[in-house]
């Protein structure tokens, strides 16, 4: 499993803010980041479905993917924002496919380990006020073999861009994400995190400052 580090965290964001947040979102989220967002939904659940099986989505939202899955996958969506979760219930409900719907925290799912084969979080690490706590959590939850796939943005780590980054960040805090968060905190959960690989980072639209991140599960632990 994954090893517990110690990383800064913004300590403007916390659960119930991010909670307020997105349900102040919820009425226009679909129109103002469904079409932003469409191209890298798409591409996280044809990843999903390669590998099929029982597949949480965590922070689900309105459901827009819901759609998108193969019906021969089945579906557990989470999510923090009562608002938002009304919009995806309303979804689901035209589906065969989905399981349940749910209010959970990412990070402390209540789920048992290993119950799922996959685990899919879109633009929602940066999210997260405490995102290694919850990557964790994909990973306690995650069976051997399978896969957590992000959709995330990964803000500059220097030059103009990541100041620019920087000074944002009181603001996109109260809007419910960072703007702040480079690769190089990923890099350092991976590097302590002895019962994972990363198997893909590929660059995805709007601006290549949003990825697709592929991280399997081991079913051997490596020497940490």
């Amino acid at each position: 499993m994954a090893i517990d580090i110690d990383m800064d965290t913004n300590i403007d964001m916390d659960t119930d803010g991010v909670a307020r947040a997105y349900g102040r979102w919820a009425p226009v989220y679909d129109a103002i980041f469904g079409p932003v967002f469409r191209q890298g939904r798409q591409a996280a659940v044809q990843v999903a479905d390669r590998i099929g099986g029982r597949i949480l989505e965590v922070g689900v939202g309105t459901g827009l993917s819901l759609p998108s899955y193969a019906r021969s996958s089945r579906i557990v969506g989470i999510d923090i924002s009562e608002p938002m979760l009304e919009k995806a219930r309303a979804r689901a409900r035209q589906l065969s496919n989905v399981e349940a719907i749910l209010v959970g925290d990412a990070e402390k799912l209540d789920f048992e380990t290993e119950s799922f084969d996959v685990v899919v979080a879109q633009y929602v690490v940066t999210a997260i006020p405490n995102p290694e706590r919850a990557l964790n959590e994909f990973i306690r939850v995650v069976r051997p073999g399978g896969e957590i796939i992000l959709t995330t943005r990964i803000g500059a780590e220097r030059g103009l861009r990541g100041a620019i980054e920087g000074l944002l960040m009181p603001i996109t805090s109260r809007l419910g994400w960072r703007t702040e968060f480079s690769w190089e905190r990923y890099e350092k959960w991976l590097a302590a995190s002895p019962s994972v690989t990363l198997r893909e980072k590929r660059a995805w639209p709007p601006l290549g400052h949003f990825y697709l991140v592929r991280i399997a599960r081991l079913a051997t632990p490596t020497s940490a």
